[in-house]
This record gives C-alpha cells, sequence and structure tokens, in this order.
C-alpha cells in the first residue's frame, strides 16, 4: 500500500527555493530573487534536504551544483509550480484589452523579424498595455542534428527564462505543446543588379563568394552539405553573426547568401536586395512556437499563442526570380 502523504506538513515555498536555487546555481544570486537573507536560503535547502532525503545541491567554490536525484526532480517540479501559477492566474479572467503583463518570447533572429511587425500592430490594436521581450535562440555549435541543436531551448523554457519559444523543429519532447505558425524554406538573396542575376546557374552559384550566417563563426552549412551531394563546393569569404547583419552586408557587396525566404521578402526593399530560385534542392521547415503543456492552464499564454499563429507572415515582398 502506497503511504499517504501529509501535504499539510509540506512547504510549497521550498519547491520555489527549489526552483530558484536551480537556475542561479548559487545561493547568493537565489537570496537576491527572493528577497530572502543567504542564512534564511540555506535554511530552507536543509528543510530541502531532509523533505526529499537528498543533499539536492552541492556547494562547491563557484556556488552549487544539483545532484542526480535534483536533476532527476526538476522537470517534476517545474510542472507542479506551472499548475499552480496558472490556477492562481485564473482567478481573475485574461482580458488582453486591459492586461500590463510582460511576455519573453525567444526565437532564433531571423524568425523575431518576421513575427515581431505583425505582433506588434495587434498589440498595438487589442493588447496596449503588453510588453514583450525578444530572447534570441541559436542552435548548439557543431551539432548536426536539428533537434539535439535545440534543445537548451527546453531546458530554458522549464527554468521560465521565456514563456514560449519558437524553433525549427518537429520532434518535441511530449510535456511540451507546439503550434505550427509557419512554413520556410531558402532562397538565395543578392543585391539588386548582380551579376547571378544574368545567369542563376549552379555552376555560376558555385563560382561566387558567400556569406554564411553562422553565431560561432563555422564556415560550413546545410547548403554545403548538399553541395557536396552533387559533387559540388563553394567558397565561403565571409561568416557574420545574424541574418539583419548578413542582409546590410549583402547590399553592399557582390557575396550572395542563402537565406530564409520569408525573411529576406519582408526586409529584401529597404536593403535593395533581390532574391533568386537556389539552383540545387534546399531544405523546408516548419516555424513552430512551444511551451510546457502545463503553462496551456495560463489564459494569457494561449491568446499569445494564438495571436502568434494567427498573425499575417510576410509584408511588403521582392518576387523571386528563376
Amino acid at each position: 500500500m502506497v503511504k499517504q502523504i501529509d501535504l499539510s506538513r509540506v512547504d510549497i515555498n521550498l519547491l520555489v527555493l527549489f526552483e530558484v536555487v536551480l537556475q542561479e546555481r548559487h545561493v547568493g544570486r537565489a537570496a537576491d530573487r527572493l528577497n530572502l537573507s543567504r542564512s534564511a536560503v540555506s535554511h530552507g535547502l536543509g528543510r530541502l534536504r531532509r523533505l526529499l532525503n537528498d543533499p539536492v545541491f552541492i556547494r562547491t567554490p563557484k556556488g552549487v551544483v544539483p545532484t542526480d536525484r535534483a536533476i532527476e526532480l526538476a522537470g517534476a517540479i517545474a510542472e507542479i509550480l506551472d499548475r499552480v501559477r496558472s490556477v492562481i492566474s485564473t482567478a481573475e479572467p485574461f482580458d488582453p484589452a486591459m492586461s500590463s503583463r510582460r511576455f519573453i518570447i525567444g526565437a532564433p533572429d531571423g524568425v523575431s523579424a518576421v513575427i515581431l511587425p505583425p505582433l506588434l500592430e495587434t498589440l498595438r490594436q487589442n493588447a496596449p498595455g503588453i510588453d514583450i521581450g525578444l530572447r534570441q535562440l541559436s542552435p548548439m555549435p557543431g551539432e548536426t542534428s536539428v533537434e539535439r541543436a535545440w534543445r537548451a531551448s527546453f531546458t530554458e523554457l522549464e527554468a521560465h527564462a521565456m514563456d514560449i519559444a519558437i524553433l525549427p523543429v518537429e520532434q518535441i519532447p511530449p510535456r511540451f505543446h507546439r503550434t505550427m505558425l509557419y512554413e520556410e524554406d531558402f532562397a538565395i538573396a543578392t543585391r539588386s543588379g548582380h551579376p547571378y542575376t544574368m545567369c542563376p546557374s549552379l555552376e555560376h552559384y558555385c563560382a561566387l563568394q558567400h556569406l554564411v550566417v553562422s553565431l560561432a563563426g563555422d564556415p560550413y552549412g546545410f547548403v554545403d552539405t548538399a553541395l557536396a551531394e552533387l559533387g559540388q563546393s563553394r567558397r565561403i569569404a565571409l561568416t557574420v553573426p545574424n541574418f539583419m547583419f548578413a542582409l546590410a552586408v549583402l547590399s553592399e557587396t557582390d557575396l550572395v547568401a542563402a537565406l530564409p525566404r520569408q525573411f529576406v521578402a519582408r526586409y529584401a526593399a529597404p536593403f535593395g536586395l533581390v532574391l533568386h530560385e537556389a539552383p540545387l534542392p534546399l531544405p523546408q521547415f516548419r516555424l513552430n512556437a512551444v511551451a510546457p503543456k502545463a503553462a496551456l492552464l495560463d489564459a494569457g499564454l494561449v491568446w499569445l499563442l494564438d495571436v502568434l499563429s494567427g498573425a499575417k507572415r510576410v509584408g511588403p515582398t521582392t518576387q523571386a526570380r528563376r
């Protein structure tokens, strides 16, 4: 027979303490966030150890590290706290027109640039008191698997570093909800009047100097993999850390780049750029808004997901050329 736990003896604040210490990995910083003294946090950790029958956090010269048991419990505790927060938030119905909440959205910069204009317009019309924080997400350097490349984003969602993550992944852990926002593929971007316009062949494309967006400066990407399958290669003359910088460089040079079509289409005109169909098959993918399933009890978060999925994605465009 399963032993019945007397919940009246359990202080939920200990779970909050667990969450904050896990995020900060430092007793002093956790104390500052919780507006407590270091001794109060240390005392709370002692109670938490007795409650969970585990050391939970091990002290080191640089802070604390979680035990294996703490890491094992982290997901369940985050879900419990999400549900408690959601229950409390539903005590007062969510009204976007009157709300003054602030949501954090994580996304790669090329995606943020696509979703932000329609999102801001919706907020201006329907939710003028709501604020948005954008958190730039990047794949893990050197990771070839798309799903594994973005796994840190799931950890950040569970740590409440952001409310929603917009990711180019299809396979997500079952504890997360996914809403498809839009489909994306790649096109070749050049400045207007670029020589490539006159001869958009694979041979000409490979002979040009290329720009690649890479936060880590890695001069190899999915295009190189596709070219290698055709027995071709290219010269990557420049890597830059973000997509908006790439547009500025392309507008003033003869470099070419394979970039997300909807992103370039929105900003092609201001930068004087032209889109061309790729001379080789390139990947297509979906952008999905991801949030913990437990967080869907929050009516405000559900509203934001609906806004993101319903907003028009692309504004003024420059027609792709063949």
